[in-house]
């Protein structure tokens, strides 16, 4: 059940987030905060990962969702068997934030990413997240790592 809610609270948080920024944000406009780590900026991504296959929505809707019912079936077969709780808890956080950007592609026809991170690398810097990018990321680092 715990894993449920983590992935729910995944996808209602960014959910919010995401309508906040989009009310409270303008196109351009920037804020600094995290004592000027974190830039938040608005962004409508229309591609996966760094904008890429922005010009292939239709397709790239087919495939997100059908990892997205992969992933699902595979988080209910681990959560039914509960033998590693380390990979069930990345799939739940895979879960969470593919869902939340794949709600956004079909309602919005866009994801929203609305932070970046400020750090000496330029290229790391252009790059525009959402708490549901973190979470792939994390969720796939922590299921191949608890993989036996």
């Amino acid at each position: 059940m715990k894993f449920a809610v983590l992935s729910l609270t995944i996808f209602g948080g960014d959910f919010f987030l995401k309508n906040h920024m989009e009310k409270h944000l303008n196109r351009g406009e920037e804020r600094r905060i995290c004592k000027g780590r974190i830039l938040l900026r608005r962004h409508h991504n229309y591609g996966m990962a760094l904008n890429i296959l922005k010009n292939c929505q239709t397709a790239l809707k087919v495939v997100c969702g059908s990892l997205l019912l992969l992933l699902g079936a595979f988080w209910f077969l681990l959560l039914s068997k509960k033998e590693n709780p380390g990979i069930l808890l990345g799939v739940s956080l895979l879960l969470g934030g593919g869902a939340s950007n794949f709600y956004d592609r079909i309602a919005r026809g866009y994801v929203v990413d609305y932070f970046s991170f400020c750090t000496p690398f330029h290229w790391l810097n252009q790059i525009i997240f959402n708490v549901s990018d973190l979470c792939i990321f994390m969720g796939g680092i922590l299921a191949v790592w608890n993989e036996r």
